[in-house]
Order: C-alpha cells, then sequence, then structure tokens
C-alpha cells in the first residue's frame, strides 16, 4: 500500500524540520549565526501522459534548506574588537595554514602577541592596503590585518580602533595613531548558496558565486559598528511554533501508518 511510503516520507520530513528547528533553537544566543527553514515539495506518482484526473499523489520530499541572513540585533558590548556589519557583507578570514578564506558575520576579533588581527580560531581577518595617505592602494587584493607592536619610533602599541568606514587605527604610547589599513568586506550574488562550515563560518560555493571586496559603506556591504556584535536572527517564539507545528505533523503521520495498518489488518483477516 502506497500510503505506508507516502506517510514514511512524512515521518522523515517532519524530523528533518525537527532537527532544523532544534539546531535554531540551540544557535538562539550564538554570534552571527543565521537561522534556517526546511522547504518542501510535493511527489507525484505519474508522469505527464498520465491522465491529470487520475493522477496520485506519493506525499512530500525536502526540496531545500534555505538560510536566512536577515540582520540580527545588535548588541553594544563597547570592546574596541568587537565589531558588527549593518549591511549584506561579510568579514573575511583567511586560515594561515590551509590559505582557505571563510565568511562570517560575527566581528568578536583580537590581536595576538605579533600583531595580528584575528577570530578565536586563529584566522586572518582581511583588509585592504593602503599608502600614508589612507587611500586603498590595491582595491581587488586583500591581505592579512596586521598591526605593528612597535612603530618607527619604537614606542609601544597602546589601543586599537576599527572605525564604520574600515579604517585600523594603531595607537601607540608616544601619542601617535596610524591606519593600517581598511576592513574588505565581502558580498556574493547570491549568499543563500553559501556552505556553512561551523563556527558561523562560511565558504563560497558554486552557488554563491564568488566574493566580491569592497570598502564598508560602498553597495550592499553596509557600514561597520564598532564595539557592537550582530546577536543570532532566531526569534524563539516563531522557533516553538514551529517546533509544535513540526511535532504535530509527526503524530499526523504516525497516526497514518497506523491506520494504514489496521486496513491491511482487516483485509488480511477476511474469509471467504
Amino acid at each position: 500500500m502506497t500510503s505506508f511510503y507516502t506517510s514514511l516520507n512524512g515521518l522523515k520530513n517532519s524530523q528533518t524540520d525537527l532537527s532544523t528547528i532544534a539546531h535554531n533553537i540551540a544557535n538562539a544566543e550564538t554570534t552571527g549565526f543565521k537561522k534556517s527553514s526546511v522547504e518542501f515539495a510535493d511527489i507525484v506518482a505519474n508522469g505527464s501522459a498520465a491522465n491529470p484526473r487520475l493522477s496520485q499523489g506519493l506525499g512530500a520530499t525536502v526540496a531545500g534548506i534555505s538560510q536566512n541572513f536577515g540582520l540580527g540585533a545588535i548588541e553594544q558590548t563597547g570592546r574596541s574588537l568587537d565589531v558588527a556589519i549593518d549591511g549584506d557583507g561579510f568579514f573575511a578570514m583567511r586560515n594561515p595554514e590551509s590559505g582557505q578564506v571563510l565568511f562570517t558575520r560575527n566581528g568578536n576579533f583580537q590581536v595576538d602577541a605579533t600583531g595580528n588581527v584575528t577570530d578565536f580560531s586563529s584566522k586572518n581577518l582581511q583588509m585592504f592596503d593602503v599608502d600614508a595617505t589612507g587611500a586603498v592602494i590595491n582595491p581587488g587584493t586583500t591581505v592579512d590585518a596586521v598591526v605593528p607592536i612597535t612603530n618607527g619610533a619604537g614606542a609601544d602599541l597602546s589601543s586599537i580602533q576599527i572605525e564604520k568606514n574600515g579604517n585600523i587605527l594603531a595607537a601607540y604610547s608616544d601619542g601617535t595613531t596610524t591606519t593600517v589599513g581598511r576592513v574588505a568586506l565581502a558580498t556574493f550574488v547570491a549568499p543563500t548558496g553559501l556552505q556553512p562550515v561551523g563556527s558561523t563560518n562560511w565558504e563560497a560555493t558554486g552557488f554563491s558565486g564568488t566574493p566580491s571586496y569592497e570598502l564598508p559603506g560602498n553597495g550592499r556591504n553596509g557600514q561597520l559598528l564598532a564595539g557592537a556584535l550582530e546577536k543570532s536572527n532566531v526569534d524563539l517564539a516563531e522557533e516553538m511554533v514551529g517546533l509544535i507545528t513540526a511535532q504535530r505533523n509527526f503524530q499526523a503521520n504516525a497516526k497514518a501508518i497506523d491506520t494504514a495498518t489496521q486496513f491491511s489488518q482487516t483485509i488480511i483477516n477476511l474469509r471467504s
């Protein structure tokens, strides 16, 4: 009986929906996290040449799991190396060992002992090189963000500040300030095609297209908000409603299997 397989597909779909919602809820407080939702499509048993009045469905299947890159809430932290993006851009982070560049919305940065601006997993923030006047030298090429620990006069680094236009300013103990570079933000033609790789990082794919690097404030990038972080865009109330709906769908499909079993048992028990 096809009803068994139809309901079994429904159970599997509900399980996928439950898993996705559970993942969203688990990351409700994860900085830079973007929620996902499951999209379903119906399955038709007959081909295009069949009589449309006799077409029979075989349930539903998972058409895809779409990511929602809507802006999350901005939380003020007051920390100079916490940066949020008020737009569609991504920070570009390069793995110093493999050279792979990943993309993130988590702007929680730090400076290591050699002056590299990194994330918590030691990937290097990408920036544009600038000349003495602060103008970008090579707009199409990004480099690792490195802040000199001492300046030319031998003064020690005292603080770092990232401005809303992307300027990375290094202040030294002798009172001088130097523009080290400007943060490079990446945008994609189809950001929903980015592949999540964990730790709120994504990698480019053929579906997303190649990254386009621009300065903050240009195009869809958005400006930077210093001393702030972007929180998860998960709405817990919405997810709880979705959780209840997915649970009810699971129960309904399980009941349909139970009913089909009773029908089968009745037919088997028929006596001539």
